[in-house]
């Protein structure tokens, strides 16, 4: 049998869903035991003390009644009909008054009416020739005294329970808490101190967390020390040909500028692609701000690239270097397979989303995902002719989107036909 239906309506935190587990069976015994004492305890003593109690009426209907009725504290009283209630009177929370009602009838099939008008009093009126015969006698002879007391204290006992259980489930719960909060910023890219504390099996996972992230930092350090150590090596030769190429003829010498100009950009997406989006700690930035200084500054270079739209305002948590870096990456794509760029941010309550679309070739669905690995060159969907890349674009924006939280999204341009490219960040 599926329970795919109840999903929507259970908690989604692990606090909640601890908290409703163990509610639910506290409430559910609390139920059962409420409705085993109503049925086994409260309805059998009421019924075994009226039975008692209609043995005493019949005494005093009977012979003496005068003196019977003293010594039972049984008041019998002549009343007029229009003193005798139309129908039986009960409070509608009085319980065990049904029991009281159901078996004096039961005992006394003349009787009038019954009225149990509050926890003190019983009243019977039976008829007797033109008049009624009222009997009162104390509430307490045929029913428990204060039967709710029982349902208090079983109330009491269970909440009781309830906060020592969530308690020590809260203790138990909060070390993998505390193991989810730093496996999220480390996804962010922040490093929060984390020790693993707990159940065993939570430290077991916590050490796991632990070690997987020391291996993926150093990972990281040692790709950024070998990238940058390659590259800077490079950095020094590449600057002894061009001082020596700009003393050859110019015709000569302009082909093999243009290759150590090439160079020299590869080399610098290496560098980028070392640096990734670790550097810097994010801090408070307005993204519209941020995406239209990065526009200014590429219109001034000769791109051809326009903010055509930004809706909301607030500030989001940012590294200013590696979102720069990621949408100059995305713009620079964008100009060199297209003719244009146009760029657009968005900033809603729960997310930021920043994107740059092109009038190029674009890159086909099934592509889309292997676009997004590093030294992936995708020559017939992206028309490589027009310009020479490493193929590390898209993989460092996928990287700055990922160390914010984000994800980088490839899809097609509706209104210009080309790659519709998305940064989109959660708050």
């Amino acid at each position: 049998m599926s329970f795919r239906w109840l999903k929507p309506f259970l908690p989604r935190g692990l606090y909640g869903r601890t908290t409703l587990s163990l509610l639910l069976p506290v409430v559910t015994l609390s139920l059962v035991v409420s409705v085993v004492i109503v049925q086994r305890h409260f309805e059998g003593v009421t019924e075994q003390m009226v039975e008692t109690m209609a043995r005493e009426v019949r005494l005093v209907r009977g012979a003496e009644v005068a003196r019977s009725a003293e010594t039972l504290d049984i008041a019998v009283t002549p009343v007029p009909p229009a003193a005798v209630p139309a129908r039986d009177i009960r409070r509608w929370y009085d319980f065990s008054g049904i029991v009281v009602m159901r078996e004096m009838r039961d005992y006394f099939p003349a009787l009038a009416a019954i009225a149990l008008p509050d926890d003190r009093d019983v009243r019977l009126y039976f008829p007797a020739g033109d008049e009624f015969v009222e009997l009162e006698f104390r509430r307490r002879y045929v029913s428990a005294q204060r039967p709710h007391l029982l349902f208090v204290n079983l109330m009491v006992a269970a909440g009781l329970m309830t906060v020592v259980s969530f308690l020590y489930l809260r203790a138990q719960l909060r070390p993998i808490t505390r193991l989810a909060e730093a496996a999220e910023a480390f996804g962010r890219g922040r490093h929060v101190a984390y020790k693993p504390k707990g159940a065993t099996e939570v430290r077991a996972a916590g050490r796991a967390f632990v070690d997987m992230r020391s291996r993926i930092e150093r990972q990281i350090e040692q790709r950024t020390l070998m990238l940058s150590g390659v590259s800077h090596d490079l950095r020094t030769p590449l600057t002894r040909l061009r001082l020596e190429l700009a003393m050859l003829d110019e015709d000569v010498a302009a082909p093999m500028l243009r290759d150590v100009d090439d160079m020299q950009r590869l080399l610098d997406g290496f560098l980028d692609f070392a640096r990734g989006a670790q550097e810097g700690e994010a801090e408070p930035l307005d993204p519209v701000a941020l995406v239209q200084r990065v526009v200014d500054d590429m219109r001034r270079a000769q791109v051809a690239v326009t903010l055509v739209a930004s809706t909301g305002t607030g500030q989001v948590p940012l590294r200013e270097g590696a979102i720069r870096r990621a949408l100059e990456n995305l713009i620079t794509n964008a100009v060199r397979y297209g003719s244009r760029a146009e760029v657009s941010v968005r900033l809603s309550e729960r997310s930021l989303r920043i994107r740059v679309e092109d009038d190029g070739p674009g890159i086909p669905p099934g592509q889309r995902e292997e676009a997004l690995r590093p030294f992936t060159r995708l020559e017939p969907a992206r028309n490589q002719d027009r310009g020479t890349g490493v193929g590390l674009g898209l993989s460092i924006v996928a990287d700055a989107a990922r160390a914010h939280g984000g994800t980088l999204r490839l899809g097609e341009s509706a209104r210009l036909g080309g790659l519709r490219a998305d940064i989109v960040i959660a708050r």
